[in-house]
């Protein structure tokens, strides 16, 4: 798809600032929002594990705090053989606050694959259930 080729090459990027020493598992996330800016995010990692955050996360941060609050699709780029969804984590986050967006999940080799968010959060905790 022409139209998430930016997102994913911008997830690859964020993916070159992974800081992933424990587990060597570097992950970058390209958040765009409906404004059209690109938020990048890469994870962190942390000795204690417990305090890593995930790439997806981060993006969607960064997005947040600099005011943005509609989303169209995000992107998530690993090295791996098998395409690499968000946690479980990030997956309450993105339907919170990116809802039903296209979710762009990618390797360093091409491969592709692009899901509705419901598909891979299909009975999400929100809002409707406070």
């Amino acid at each position: 798809m022409i139209e998430h080729e930016a997102l994913v090459e911008a997830a690859r990027q964020a993916r070159e600032n992974a800081h992933a020493p424990y587990s060597n598992f570097r992950v970058g996330a390209a958040l765009r929002a409906t404004s059209g800016r690109i938020f990048g995010g890469s994870n962190v990692e942390n000795a204690t594990y417990g305090l890593t955050v995930c790439a997806e996360r981060v993006a969607i941060f960064k997005a947040m705090s600099e005011g943005e609050r509609g989303f169209e699709a995000i992107a998530v780029v690993t090295d791996t053989d098998t395409l690499t969804p968000p946690c479980g984590a990030c997956r309450q986050l993105i339907w919170e606050f990116c809802g039903d967006v296209p979710v762009i999940l990618a390797n360093l080799k091409g491969k592709t694959e692009t899901l509705p968010m419901r598909e891979l959060f299909p009975r999400p905790f929100d809002s409707r259930n406070l």
